[in-house]
């Protein structure tokens, strides 16, 4: 192979990488109308609900041990504190699902 022919062969690799298309600025899956993916939606409400379920359980271990470190009454502010995030869970998912099931039947409608 010569100079000249390893400069042609460059320059032929060079214009097939700049015909490769870009991507386009639109969402991960969503069309190009801008809308969200279809997808979206759900995932939200599966991260809603799993703070709902995961953030006063933890606040609540790391709360009741502490108490319980602290007033020397171990196993039963920890209990307590367990069974208040128990409620607070609860609460906020029925709390939370009820608005999703709202929007939902609120979109439906339309």
């Amino acid at each position: 192979m010569t100079v000249a022919g390893g400069l042609k062969k460059a320059e032929q690799n060079n214009n097939q990488e700049a015909r490769v298309p870009q991507p386009t600025s639109a969402k991960l899956g969503a069309s190009g109308s801008g809308q969200a993916a279809w997808w979206q939606p759900a995932i939200i409400m599966f991260l809603k609900l799993s703070v709902w379920i995961a953030v006063p359980i933890i606040i609540a271990l790391y709360l009741g041990e502490w108490l319980d470190n602290k007033y020397d009454s171990s196993p039963w502010l920890f209990l307590i504190c367990l069974g208040l995030a128990f409620a607070i869970s609860i609460f906020g998912l029925i709390k939370s699902a009820s608005r999703e099931l709202e929007k939902f039947e609120k979109n439906g409608k339309n």
